[in-house]
């Protein structure tokens, strides 16, 4: 056994990746590289949960701790092997038997060396030697990248909370070699996705994981390749939503949950929604959590089959109201099936050069576009407040000669420096005055309902036609559906459940009304509806009317009183 930490040696990897994850490890400081300190409670819980529990012959068994920072989970763990060392006869004479239940990882070198010397000062407390401590400290600790290290055998548990960074943080050569070796790496994925892959990869038959981590991979585009890698060889046996809990010392924006997953055929998913911080609750919870019996609803856990179904979005929300989504989803096409369009209003990466006072930005006039943002929408009806767009393209899609307009090539050269620096200008340095979207004028003259992306209720507001919309709003248009009544359903009850139960929350409860959760909502077609309840729709979106919206919408999707029921209608 060493007696000297282990510290991992990248020299046998490439030069690039060697050095980016020595930047990483000695640069800057571990809450840099996403880390989030976990509330004692809280750690107990998912120890709990996970099964690694002093009542078990734990020295027999091995736990890995990925990313273990401050010693968050690993000390908690390590006190819990201790005492069920000492209860089975444990004897410093044979510390040799302590030597394989342990492997922890930790990338940054000051917070590894700060808290393999909490370990061992620990291991002295609890009676060890000095030189024990150490022996067993240098063993089970190692200084390194969990998704680049190579481990011998495999772990009955792995617990954690993975660090959370996104991937414009990463070195570019690391984040290669990072997707070169895991398929999850997708999309925008953050760093948590691959960790949860290499974590899963380990498990022994029958092990299990015990996550606390953002629970955006869960409903998101990213998270499908993960998602379906749990739903094809693991069972989701328990998911605790931690959304609006205080479940760490620090605030963060994306909300977490625990997640168990255990290397076993798939089976029912047992769930609790945002729970008390206190031992004792958390204690009593990870009981019924646990219990063979079939869980209580008026308890506060619920228990759903088929949770994890191949790269599907988990639903966890109650099963009353998953009925009723997917009674519409049988029913009734989806929003752009029902011949609806969905999208998003124009980025130009560089808003303060693209961005301005319409009646004093200087180009002609066919150049600019009166724009609309989340500012002019705030009351539910548009309020212009006068800001235009500077329009480079023309009608058919390409860029404008900036020689056929003076004024506008005059405006862009005066701010050509910043307009350069974005990077799809670098990208294609000939089309540099171009803005990240293509401008399409039309839109503008068209009619639409607009959509702020984050909202606690669904926000949707009617413009005539006569506004281009800017990036941080949705747009809706219909060459078939009346927009008005086509307003009144996206204000009521029932689209907001589709977007809660696809979206990812956000701080405060506030929901993410993006294209891909809008798209989700289904529509019966227009010629389906009667002429009445066309005129109930619109006459209750003209006056915003919200209980109109829904007593219209309800009718519209013929709900039962127990549907209406299940969504607070």
């Amino acid at each position: 056994m060493p007696s000297q930490p282990i510290y991992f040696q990248p020299s046998l990897l490439e030069c690039p990746i060697a050095s980016a994850t020595e930047a990483l490890a000695s640069g800057g400081s571990s809450e840099a590289l996403g880390a989030f300190f976990t509330r004692a409670e809280v750690v107990n819980f998912i120890l709990d949960l996970a099964g690694y529990t002093s009542d078990r012959p734990l020295h027999k068994l091995r736990l890995m701790e990925p990313s273990f920072g401050s010693g968050d989970f690993l000390l908690p763990a390590i006190e819990r092997l201790i005492t069920a060392w000492n209860t089975n006869g444990g004897d410093e004479s044979e510390i040799e038997d302590l030597s394989n239940a342990i492997r922890g990882v930790e990338l940054h070198r000051d917070t590894f060396q700060s808290t393999y010397t909490a370990v061992i000062n620990l291991l002295v407390q609890r009676g060890l030697s000095s030189d024990s401590a150490k022996t067993l400290a240098s063993t089970w600790l190692i200084q390194g990248d969990f998704l680049l290290l190579p481990f011998e055998g495999d772990f009955d548990y792995v617990v954690g909370n993975p660090p959370y960074v996104r991937q414009e943080l990463i070195p570019a050569a690391l984040l290669a070699e990072y997707r070169r070796r895991y398929q999850t790496l997708y999309d925008r994925a953050d760093l948590y996705v691959p960790f949860i892959e290499r974590a899963l990869s380990l498990l022994s038959p029958r092990g299990h994981l015990g996550f606390i981590c953002a629970d955006r991979w869960m409903k998101n585009r990213y998270g499908g390749p993960l998602r379906r890698l749990v739903a094809e060889s693991f069972h989701l046996q328990i998911y605790v939503d931690m959304t609006d809990v205080p479940a760490f010392h620090t605030n963060v924006v994306a909300y977490p949950a625990v997640t168990i997953i255990s290397r076993e055929k798939s089976g029912t998913t047992r769930v609790a929604h945002q729970p008390n911080i206190e031992a004792a609750y958390l204690a009593d919870l990870s009981a019924r959590l646990l219990s063979k019996d079939r869980p209580n609803e008026a308890n506060g856990v619920r228990e759903l089959a088929k949770v994890p179904n191949g790269a599907d979005p988990w639903l966890l929300d109650s099963s009353d109201q998953l009925n009723l989504v997917r009674r519409l989803e049988t029913e009734f096409p989806c929003l752009e099936g029902a011949g609806c369009k969905v999208g998003i209003g124009v980025a130009t990466g560089a808003d303060k050069a693209f961005i301005g006072d319409f009646n004093t930005l200087d180009v002609e006039p066919d150049r600019k576009l009166p724009l609309a943002t989340t500012k002019d929408i705030t009351t539910g009806e548009v309020l212009w407040k006068g800001a235009g767009v500077i329009n480079p393209y023309k009608d058919d899609g390409g860029l404008v000669d900036l020689s056929d307009y003076p004024r506008l090539k005059k405006y862009l050269n005066a701010r050509r420096e910043v307009i350069e620096a974005r990077h799809c200008a670098k990208k294609a340095p000939a089309n540099w005055y171009k803005t990240i979207d293509r401008i399409t004028p039309s839109l503008a003259k068209k009619p639409k309902l607009l959509i702020p992306d984050i909202k606690g209720e669904a926000h949707v507001v009617y413009e005539n036609g006569e506004l281009y919309p800017h990036h941080n709003l949705y747009v809706v248009t219909s060459d078939s559906w009346n927009l008005r009544a086509l307003q009144a359903v996206l204000l009521s009850a029932v689209s907001r459940l589709f977007v809660a139960t696809y979206s990812t929350k956000m701080r405060g409860g506030f929901m993410r009304f993006q294209a891909q959760y809008l798209r989700r909502i289904r529509l019966p077609s227009w010629d389906s509806i009667p002429s009445e309840l066309r005129a109930e729709l619109i006459d209750a979106a003209q006056n915003l009317d919200l209980k109109a919206c829904n007593a219209a919408t309800f009718k519209m999707y013929g709900m039962s009183p127990e549907e209406i029921k299940c969504i607070g209608g």
